[in-house]
Formats: C-alpha cells, structure tokens, sequence
C-alpha cells in the first residue's frame, strides 16, 4: 500500500524493459511487459551483504552489472522501451552519468522510471541535501566510486553514536557501510526534481515528464516516469 502511488506510472508501461537494483521489491508492471533484471551482485552476496533480506523472495538477476564501473555498458544503445531505476541513484557514486546511461539504452520514445527517497521520510532526515555543484564535479571528473567522506557523513548523521569510537573501529563501520552501498547522496523531492533537470540541461537531454509522485503528497519519494525524445525530436 505504501508504494500505490507508482501504480498510475507503470501502467504507463509497454515492451521489453530492464529493472535495476530491483532486488525484493521489483516494480508490478503490467502482465505483458517483460521485464529482465540487473545488478551488482548476485543473489547469495545480497544476502551476505544484507542478512535482513533473508527469506526475502528477491529477483533472479539476469544480468550482473555495477553502474559505478561498468554503467550499463553490457547493453546496446536504444535496448529496451523502459528502464526502471528505484531508489538506486542515491547510492551511487556519479548519479548524473547514471542518468545519461538510463537514457541512452532506452529507444526513443521510451520510458524511464526514476525515483530516489525524500530525506524528510527517511533515516537521512539530518543529512545535508547534495548539492548539483558537488555532483557535476563528481561527473566531471569522471567518478568511479563513492570517497570515505560521504559515508563518514551517513554514519555521523545516521549512527552518531559509532562517531566517539576509536578511529579503527570507525574505519571498520566505514567498510562495512561500503559494502552495503549505504546512501551517498541525499536529495529531498523538491532538490531530487532539480536535479533531474539540471542534468537533463547538462547531458542535453529534453525528456517529457509523463508521471510524478513527490513526497510531500506520497511521504515517501519522487517517482518519476520520463518519455525520451523521438529521433526527429532530438534533431
């Protein structure tokens, strides 16, 4: 019930499409859409990584891809008539060069799903909003992987209290929160709509919004689903 509000977007949805980062929760598209999975890692180190999810019924991952690295590089340019990318893009080291790959392998007049979480709602609510100043350097220059500096930032707002330990002991929770992609970036729904837009002008891309949910309605994320410009469009 908490997520009823994506619902009027992916009826929006037709074709082949991929979903990344799906991992428990995969978006309930329609009946004759299909749909194939990627992420970073296979379903035996999610749960390694994620004990919580134990039990879970999570998505057989089709294809192992890490967006940081790799970006969606195993795939042609204009594959899929949709790409579905939920609350994945706060974690990642260079969003707006995410962006440009979520566009690129979809075909024209295809649809992209975006959301990321409104900090207001989340564990994140004391952490400072990303600035597009600090994300275009960060895509800029090329970016690979998130620094130490934005997951010290998660654990002294998050977990302030690991912050009076040793500094080995903050070194190690420092390890950990990277190996579970904790969240990088922070955006509220109003900051996260900018951002898009900012990107979209940066990478120049003129995208139609087709569907928006904000948190200040959902009290829980911006979700998005944007149509990518026909040929004759992007000419």
């Amino acid at each position: 019930m908490r997520l009823r509000h994506r619902r009027g977007g992916y009826r929006l949805l037709r074709g082949r499409g991929i979903e990344i980062g799906a991992c428990h929760q995969p978006a309930v598209v329609p009946e004759d859409c299909l749909v194939e999975y990627c992420d970073a890692l296979p379903r035996e180190e999610v749960i390694r990584r994620f004990p919580e999810l134990e039990g879970q019924d999570l998505v057989e991952v089709d294809h192992l891809c890490d967006l940081d690295t790799q970006g969606l590089s195993p795939f042609t340019d204009g594959a899929f008539d949709f790409v579905i990318l939920n609350h994945v893009i706060e974690h990642v080291a260079n969003p707006i060069q995410v962006i440009a790959e979520l566009f690129r392998v979809t075909k024209p007049n295809g649809l992209i799903v975006i959301s990321a979480p409104d900090k207001r709602f989340t564990f994140d609510r004391d952490r400072a909003l990303t600035s597009f100043e600090h994300l275009e350097d960060e895509y800029e220059r090329g970016v690979t992987e998130v620094t130490d500096e934005h997951y010290l930032d998660f654990l002294a707002k998050v977990h302030p209290e690991i912050m009076s330990k040793s500094e080995r002991e903050i070194r190690a929770h420092v390890a950990v929160v990277r190996g579970r992609r904790e969240h990088a970036h922070v955006w509220d729904s109003r900051s996260f709509g900018e951002f898009l837009e900012c990107s979209f002008e940066r990478l120049g891309i003129r995208p139609e919004r087709v569907y928006a949910s904000l948190g200040d309605a959902n009290r829980f994320e911006y979700f998005s689903v944007w149509r990518k410009p026909s040929l004759a469009a992007c000419c």
